[in-house]
């Protein structure tokens, strides 16, 4: 398993990394598109536990890959509907107006408004 100080973590066919900063949505999104890939979209649990590691290095939360429409329904960013989630309990409950996921240090997901700063998680 390739680890860079937790920075860097493979997974599967991924390669997690995080540079640490913590930005809007937008600019996280931004980022790790600039750098090749996408924001952290967890699949499965084995994923999941690979940006929940990262997650516990920095200690603070992080938006995932994943966005949710006006009727509170959420998807992947390129529009394909989630199989998998790991949501908080009583979650996602922002009804249409959080838009982004947040993953929690215990690796639950939260719905939450894109513009907030949280960590970037970027997966190549």
């Amino acid at each position: 398993v390739l680890a860079l100080n937790g920075k860097i973590t493979e997974v599967g066919e991924k390669i997690l990394a995080s540079n640490g900063k913590e930005v809007d949505f937008a600019s996280a999104l931004e980022s790790c598109e600039k750098a090749g890939g996408t924001l952290a979209t967890p699949m499965n649990e084995e994923e999941n536990n690979a940006v929940l590691s990262i997650v516990k290095q920095y200690n603070k939360y992080a938006y995932l890959g994943i966005k949710g429409d006006t009727s509170g329904q959420f998807k992947y960013i390129d529009d394909t509907p989630l199989n998998y989630t790991k949501w908080h309990k009583y979650e996602p409950n922002g009804k249409g107006t959080e838009k982004c996921v947040e993953m929690y240090t215990d690796g639950s997901w939260n719905d939450k408004k894109c513009n907030l700063y949280r960590l970037t998680i970027c997966e190549f």
